[in-house]
């Protein structure tokens, strides 16, 4: 079956850091755009980062442009999102989601498969 799976979630302090992963299996994510997503209790789901197959197209949600940074390791079918500089803002359950296409970078939660999320809680 095809899925991907998150992992690196956890509890930082504010300022801290944290490195999210995105594995697949049973597809390469070089064939795919991959996103991360984020939702907080009782808001809606929402683009963090996105990025394109080939790797050379990347988006990020304005509040956190300079502090994200999303990247591919082909050898590992890995996507990873570094979080810097992280803010009680970015308290939420983060997913990682792929679509089998090309060339594109897609920030809305149109893709076809989805992880299970991983907590990253941001607190003093």
């Amino acid at each position: 079956q095809l899925q991907v799976v998150e992992s690196g979630g956890g509890l930082v302090q504010p300022g801290g850091s944290l490195r999210l992963s995105c594995a697949a299996s049973g597809f390469t994510l070089d064939y795919s755009t991959v996103g991360w997503f984020r939702q907080a209790p009782g808001k809606e789901r929402e683009g963090v980062s996105c990025i394109s197959s080939s790797g050379k197209s990347t988006n990020y949600k304005d509040s956190v442009k300079g502090r994200f940074t999303i990247s591919r390791d082909t050898a590992k079918n890995t996507v990873y999102l570094q979080m810097n500089s992280l803010k009680p803002g970015d308290t939420a359950v983060y997913y990682c989601a792929a679509l089998l296409v090309q060339n594109v970078c897609l920030m809305t939660p149109l893709h076809k498969y989805w992880g299970q999320g991983t907590q990253v809680a941001v607190s003093s």
